[in-house]
């Protein structure tokens, strides 16, 4: 393994990291909140610290072989993640502790969105913007990661139907080289966020919240500057902006780059790909039925005023983006234990959402859907089909294994959890809120995650990666075999 050559991209990114900490520093300095100086302090800390690791090793440029790759996407996040909980530690407004600060900084980073703080309303401009800036950045990493790297380690989502891919994108990548690949990603999602702001904006947002808000959407995040949430705004323009820029984030990016290069195609271009066919339908489920369960119970005055509630509940907990409009926690019991568990869905392969993918779960049905042929016919040989093109049973094998490993991530974070004291709903909602990178759950942890304790903060710090790294990718770390030379 190439250790030096590891620890002079870490120590590369981590200096590229502290370069971002100018950003807020300069929001504080254009509000004059005063809270510029520990994120001045953070960029020199962090600067520092990246120059020091990045200095002995700079010379020692290896090939890197995908064992060495595992470690580094691994340590990107936990490092980085790090890195971003110091403006917290060193923040007097907030004032949150060593645990809490960590706990925030991982949650925005894996674009959880589940919170510690109270009083949002009150904090600097600068905090807030971090928050959010956070976020933006986190949903950036996770695209690179699902698209550009995690195929070519082996391992991810994209992988499972590439073939499928229509237009230029074959053998998991877009373009031939990886930094070209990231590059064209970091287009689309700017390009995306803009656009997000600029319809923010329109439908009555001041800038601030509009570029803070768009930061959050595009990144399927959650944070928001204010304790109500989109709630605060109580404007259902706001809300539908929000809806369609969290279902097209929710999408493989993959899909958009190949209907931004076919012109006169581009909406054939979504309509050929079955992931994408799938997580409409599985909305329009959701939607159906939340709308129908509201109308019954009378829960809002009009029918207008339910299905506005009912669409941004659906797609914001569906997508794993968190946001609320509403305390959805208090709607018949039945909806928010079905929201949650649709979290468990979440997003299209290669997209910024959360949970375990519509890609996966699809084949896990049509898996499903051929044992049930088998038991009628057992000598038949049937294939799963994407499309129009039969996937090896590896792929398949490997769809069974994730979802294996994840239900025994999500068991052991659950029984952690309850070791500690918390009751089974919250531990259990808590846990799916993590590692589906949802943010809000039920019960203690249906507003925010303030008053858990911090045995239980740091076990869902560990499910937000879990869940953000497509677990194989964290897990593979502590076999024997990943070490052995």
């Amino acid at each position: 393994m190439q250790i030096r050559s590891i620890i002079r991209i870490v120590g590369l990114l981590l200096a590229l990291f502290s370069v971002t900490m100018l950003v807020p520093a300069l929001i504080a300095l254009l509000y004059r909140d005063g809270a510029g100086f520990p994120f001045v302090v953070t960029f020199f800390i962090l600067l520092a610290g990246g120059a020091a690791l990045w200095l002995p090793n700079r010379h020692h440029r290896r090939e890197l072989k995908a064992r060495d790759g595992f470690l580094i996407v691994v340590l990107f996040w936990t490092v980085i993640g790090s890195a971003g909980a110091v403006p917290f530690i060193l923040s007097k407004n907030p004032d949150l502790s060593f645990t809490d600060s960590f706990f925030e900084s991982f949650s925005a980073l894996t674009t959880t969105g589940a919170t510690v703080i109270v009083g949002l309303d009150a904090l600097p401009k600068a905090i807030l913007f971090y928050r959010q800036m956070l976020q933006w950045f986190g949903g950036m990493g996770i695209i690179v990661l699902a698209v550009a790297i995690l195929p070519v380690l082996g391992i991810g989502g994209m992988q499972l139907y590439r073939a499928e891919i229509p237009g230029p994108v074959k053998d998991s990548k877009m373009t031939p080289r990886i930094a070209e690949t990231a590059k064209t990603l970091w287009y689309i999602y700017l390009t995306l966020t803009v656009a997000c702001a600029g319809a923010f904006w329109l439908a009555g947002m001041d800038l601030f919240d509009a570029i803070a808000h768009s930061f959050s959407t595009v990144a399927i995040g959650g944070f928001s500057t204010h304790d109500a949430s989109i709630g605060y705004y109580n404007s259902t323009a706001i809300n539908m902006v929000t809806v369609v820029f969290l279902l097209i984030s929710a999408c493989n990016f993959s899909l958009h780059f190949a209907a931004f290069s076919n012109r006169g195609h581009n909406l054939r271009t979504y309509w050929r790909d079955p992931e994408f066919k799938a997580f409409l339908v599985i909305q329009l489920i959701l939607l159906l039925i939340c709308y129908g369960m509201l109308m019954k119970h009378q829960t809002y005055d009009t029918w207008w005023a339910t299905l506005d509630q009912a669409l941004f509940q659906t797609v914001s907990i569906s997508t794993t983006a968190g946001f609320t409009t509403t305390g959805f926690s208090e709607w018949p019991l039945f909806l928010p234990v079905l929201l949650l568990f649709s979290s468990f869905i979440g997003g299209c392969a290669g997209s910024t959402g959360g949970g375990i993918k519509v890609i996966r779960v699809l084949l896990l049905f049509l898996q499903g859907v051929r044992e049930l042929k088998r038991l009628v016919h057992p000598r038949a040989v049937y294939t799963i089909k994407v499309g129009n093109k039969a996937l090896p049973q590896r792929v398949v094998d490997a769809v069974w294994g994730f979802f294996s490993a994840y239900a025994l991530v999500f068991v052991i974070c659950m029984l952690v959890l309850v070791g500690t004291g918390m009751d089974e709903l919250t531990a259990f909602s808590a846990v799916a809120a993590t590692l589906n990178n949802l943010g809000p759950g039920l019960g203690q942890v249906a507003v925010h995650f303030g008053e858990v304790n911090d045995a239980a903060k740091w076990t869902l710090i560990v499910a937000m990666l879990f869940g953000r790294l497509e677990v194989f990718t964290l897990l593979v770390l502590f076999t024997p075999t990943f070490w052995r030379n």
